[in-house]
């Protein structure tokens, strides 16, 4: 395995109120907190301003100014302001339908700018209900005059929708929904991607996105914090998937249960925007709360022509006690894979050459942004290869479409991705979408009908996730299932990077 070192520091759980779960390898360490009240004022004042008695993270001082309180600690209820809701078209009908019944059939939101709805899961099918989930969300949209309605209408040709955007969370930050310092949720597990921002974003249900619909607020309990430093010079074989993949490896699917987990480090701050989306994408299946990377200058310049908002971001304090604390030196690590049914059952991609595989899957919301996509044409490149396996290509949205098909791929000679995957025999890109990463109605693009075994870029690799429930799914990075494409088998993309 890759070489990696872990500390860890917890907090009494006598102290605090809840239990902590060690790493046999772990040194554990308790540290007595003398005092976690602020003291008792007529006006309590946001934890931006004044002295603070505690050092919090970045997650409590984020949930404690959306309260309005001065200081927060772990397991604590509060009342927070939302900052933005999202939701699409497999949860939007429902979470306005109980807003309806909870606030009244004539009720109005609470902020028609702060509410965005994005059509992306079932989108390009002939399945009546899956179309008319997105007709419902056209007429409450319509009804309720919302701002940010990403719509589609002429399911046959996306581009003749300038309004549609695509998958949500890679769309949320191209659009500028993604601010540091705020709140926002979504009715979509992996809302988390956002937290790449330095934002509390966290997916909710939809008795609770109805409820936010009508007031804006939301009751949340305070999560412990992880802290994961990760050092070291990035081989360029790795993507930031290889960092996930190795974090839910070493943790398991339940090791954040209800946690954030927070990213920092040498090489996290060496990472593009939407490498850091990858990280914090997947903390979900690990079980994490929230996801959160300090916002620094790489997220400002992104940020500059997407938002014209004011933002002030937050930072852990020095102080700030985390509920355990994982190092990892990246420059040792090598590609990885997660095997069938878990994206915890952590495996080298070099220990499954003998996998044959049937198909590869490149898109999601985890691995379908556009650097994705330029990171499995410069393996197609240096190959010079066909594909021996379909090779599957779903762009995450309409922008990323686009930079198919218009950006040079670096060291092509000005080619583009989508010249690239031509020549290498992969299918042609598909209409911009959540395609079959969740399998989907029986027509969905790509979606597995037959029990085969499929190298993919998305998230979850358990039994029918993306169609048939015998299907076999190895999660792994562009680079890893772009080589995968190329032998037919489970490769290790050193063999055509290096």
């Amino acid at each position: 395995m890759a070489s990696f070192a872990i500390s860890s520091s917890f907090i009494n759980q006598e102290d605090v109120g809840f239990r902590c779960f060690t790493p046999k390898c772990c040194k554990r360490i308790s540290k007595r907190i003398v005092s976690v009240m602020a003291p008792q004022q007529s006006q309590r004042t946001p934890s931006t301003t004044g002295s603070v008695k505690t050092g919090m993270t970045m997650t409590e001082k984020i949930l404690a100014r959306a309260s309005e309180k001065s200081q927060l600690r772990p397991g604590e209820n509060v009342w927070v302001d939302v900052d933005i809701l999202m939701t699409h078209d497999v949860c939007g009908p429902s979470s306005f339908d109980v807003f309806k019944k909870e606030f009244g059939q004539n009720a109005k939101v609470w902020d028609r700018e702060k509410i965005v709805i994005i059509p992306d899961h079932y989108i390009f099918t002939k399945d009546e209900r899956a179309n008319r989930n997105v007709d419902i969300l056209r007429d409450y949209c319509t009804e309720q005059d919302i701002k940010y309605f990403y719509d589609i209408k002429d399911l046959g040709n996306f581009k003749a929708n300038p309004d549609y955007k695509g998958v949500c969370h890679v769309a949320l930050a191209q659009e500028g929904h993604c601010r540091p310092g705020e709140v926002l949720l979504g009715t979509d597990s992996h809302t988390c991607t956002a937290g790449a921002f330095g934002q509390f974003a966290t997916g909710i249900g939809i008795t609770d996105a109805g409820f936010v619909l009508g007031t804006g607020k939301l009751l949340l309990k305070v999560p412990p914090t992880l802290r994961f430093v990760m050092d070291g010079e990035m081989p360029d074989y790795l993507l930031a998937k290889d960092l996930i993949l190795q974090i839910i490896g070493e943790i398991s699917v339940s090791g954040a249960t209800y946690k954030s987990m927070e990213f920092v480090g040498s090489t996290v701050e060496s990472l593009s925007m939407e490498e850091r989306m990858t990280l914090c994408n997947m903390v979900i299946e690990a079980g994490g709360k929230n996801g959160v990377i300090p916002a620094d200058a790489t997220t400002y310049k992104y940020l500059e022509d997407k938002t014209s908002l004011p933002y002030e971001p937050l930072y852990s304090d020095e102080q700030a006690r985390f509920l355990s604390e994982y190092r990892f030196d990246i420059s040792k690590l090598e590609p990885l894979v997660a095997k069938p049914h878990s994206p915890d059952n952590r495996a080298l991609a070099r220990e499954c050459k003998d996998v044959k595989i049937d198909r590869v899957y490149i898109g999601s919301c985890t691995g379908g942004k556009t650097e994705d996509f330029i990171a499995a044409a410069k393996v197609f490149l240096a190959s010079g290869k066909k594909v021996k396996v379909p090779t599957f290509l779903v762009p995450a949205t309409q922008k990323v479409w686009i930079d198919v098909y218009s950006l040079p791929v670096p060291g092509s000679g000005g080619k583009t991705c989508s010249q690239i995957f031509e020549e290498a025999g992969c299918d042609t890109p598909a209409s911009p979408n959540c395609g079959a990463c969740l399998g989907g109605p029986k027509d969905t693009y790509a979606r597995m009908n037959e029990a085969q075994v499929c190298v993919s870029t998305t998230n979850r690799n358990f039994h029918g996730r993306m169609g048939h429930k015998d299907g076999q799914i190895y999660l792994a990075s562009p680079y890893t299932a772009a080589a995968s494409a190329l032998t037919g088998y489970v490769a290790d993309p050193r063999e055509f990077l290096q």
